[in-house]
């Protein structure tokens, strides 16, 4: 296996983007990853289109995309990995390249979750599990998913609604700095705590909001990578892996096993030590559709030992100048959710952070060279981490 180094980042304002059709928003990140890159749609040898569509007006957005943004007729595909169909698209751009399939392959996440009202997207992604025994039978929505984590948390470990809203305010905090950002104002705790119940405990400032955007990474084989750029950033490993679809098979709500075992499968590739993967990393992007998320992940990734997770936000630990800085470009939560672009947005993000190319106020301190993106599609249905480095 080659290889394999991102060298061009583009992505999209994120928002209600009425202004622009699908192909055009995809364009904008796409047409930003290759001036950053420093290279042409001829340069392209294949492209992965991350969308997981539903809600939108294009059926076949692989081929429209590609079409618009002239990579047509190279070979291209569309991938879905639910909440997680971003980094599916990165990783499956990463072995066309690391097998020598390809040189140069673009990964391309878009998604117009807005071209539907908002009860038809609610319903869409509360199918995100099993359909018939969950959805049918007993309506779960995707906020009723993660409001049974955060229950079961809370009951369990302590943690408050207080707890809860600190993290929507740090990722709001950094949303404010984040010119790309889908919601661009900090938030108070009494704000969040005041804002109207989605799904008790979670209310409305608990809960990523629904995003058009598009984002867009270039891979590239190591020989080329060299060519094209002085700081290539490196994909040192990817660890995925899949959780039940039927929640009442999970062996407990208090984390998610299949982001565990990514983890550990990423750890183990990359060379870091499991028991203290902080010692390593400058920085990381998780996934906090829900700011219960953002918690659980703190300890599925080994920051923090099981049930002290929400003791980091309540010390302020994932802001810069604490343990490990955490969704320093707004999260999921302010940044915005565009699902089949999350995962792409998140590489996007740390491979500025590595570069050291982020808006002033939130730059995190690059002493480590190395960074990692946790992705989760539906509730632990898949789950990804992803570790960057600046070295090979």
């Amino acid at each position: 296996m080659r290889k394999v180094a991102v060298v061009g980042v583009g992505t999209s304002k994120f928002g209600n983007r009425s202004d622009v059709s699908l192909p055009e928003l995809a364009w904008e990140a796409v047409k930003e990853a290759l001036d950053d890159a420093r290279i042409g749609t001829e340069d392209i040898q294949a492209f992965v289109v991350g969308n997981v569509g539903g809600w939108s007006s294009e059926a076949l957005p692989a081929v429209v995309v590609g079409e618009y943004c002239g990579l047509v007729p190279k070979s291209g595909i569309r991938v879905e990995a639910a909440c997680a169909t971003g980094s599916a698209a990165v990783r499956t751009a990463y072995h066309m390249v690391a097998s020598g399939e390809a040189d140069v392959v673009i990964a391309i996440g878009v998604e117009k979750m807005n071209e539907s009202p908002t009860p038809t997207v609610v319903e869409f992604i509360g199918r995100a599990g099993n359909y018939f025994w969950e959805f049918e039978n007993f309506g779960l929505t995707f906020p009723g998913y993660y409001a049974l984590y955060a229950t079961a948390y809370m009951n369990k470990y302590g943690a408050t609604e207080e707890d809860l809203c600190k993290v929507a305010v740090k990722n709001h905090y950094y949303g404010s700095l984040n010119p790309k950002a889908q919601f661009q104002r900090a938030i108070t705790v009494e704000e969040c705590l005041s804002s109207r119940y989605v799904a008790w405990p979670l209310k409305l400032y608990d809960s990523s909001p629904i995003t058009d955007g598009a984002s867009a990474v270039i891979l590239a084989s190591e020989d080329v990578a060299k060519k094209l750029t002085d700081t290539p950033v490196w994909i040192k490993a990817i660890g995925y892996a899949n959780g039940t679809a039927n929640l009442s098979k999970r062996p407990d709500f208090i984390g998610l096993e299949a982001a565990q075992t990514a983890a550990q499968m990423a750890y183990k590739k990359a060379g870091i030590d499991p028991q203290n993967p902080v010692k390593y990393l400058d920085v990381a992007e998780v996934h906090d559709c829900f700011t219960i998320a953002e918690i659980m992940a703190y300890e599925d990734l080994g920051f923090a030992k099981r049930g002290e997770g929400y003791k980091l936000i309540r010390e302020g630990q994932t802001y810069i100048g604490g343990l490990i800085p955490v969704n320093v470009d707004g999260g999921l939560k302010a940044k915005g959710h565009p699902i089949g672009a999350t995962g792409v947005s998140m590489i996007a993000e740390l491979t500025r952070q590595l570069r050291g190319q982020v808006e002033r106020g939130r730059q995190a301190p690059i002493k480590r060279g190395m960074a990692l993106a946790h992705n989760i599609g539906g509730t632990g249905h898949y789950a990804f981490v992803t570790i960057l480095s600046l070295s090979q």
